[in-house]
């Protein structure tokens, strides 16, 4: 006797939906250095220059399990001086099936870390807030372009060897 769910289908079929399910997220490095304290806390005349850089990285950890980290390293300087300096290292566990095999990569370091993202910023943001500056606000990240770039910059690399 077949295992129905009321509409003509079975439990099986509807078992080979693809799907991408968060495991765990987590901190799993957090640094916030303020080392001109407290002197960098002083009303400034001109703003911050601020610098930002977003990286993904993943590896199989399963059959059908990755763990994916977002690497955000962002940085306030003025003219002379470093004003403060934030890493966060933001890993979740994610499980991938029913996906084709060609596809599972930019899956992976697409859509897994824009599930990271909101997250990883709040905690980026929280930080800076308690080292005593206003909140660092990240814009939205387009993982789609930085998949783009990260491929083409690893195909020229394949050009020159």
């Amino acid at each position: 006797m077949a295992n129905t769910n009321g509409n003509g289908g079975s439990a099986a079929a509807e078992n080979k939906a693809p799907a991408i399910n968060v495991l765990a997220q987590y901190a799993k490095d957090l640094s916030f250095e303020n080392p001109n304290a407290p002197r960098s806390l002083a009303p400034r005349q001109t703003a911050p220059q601020i610098e930002i850089n977003v990286n993904v990285n993943a590896r199989k950890v399963g059959d059908t399990d990755f763990e994916v980290e977002l690497v955000i390293e962002g940085q306030a300087k003025d003219a002379d001086s470093l004003i403060f300096r934030v890493d966060l290292t933001y890993g979740g566990g994610f499980r991938v099936v029913n996906i084709p095999e060609d596809q599972i990569h930019p899956i992976v370091m697409i859509e897994c870390p824009r599930l990271l993202f909101p997250f990883a910023r709040h905690i980026v943001a929280d930080a800076v807030r308690n080292g005593g500056f206003p909140p660092l606000m990240i814009d939205p990240v387009d993982f789609a372009a930085l998949y783009r770039a990260r491929a083409e910059e690893a195909a020229q690399q394949g050009a020159k060897a």
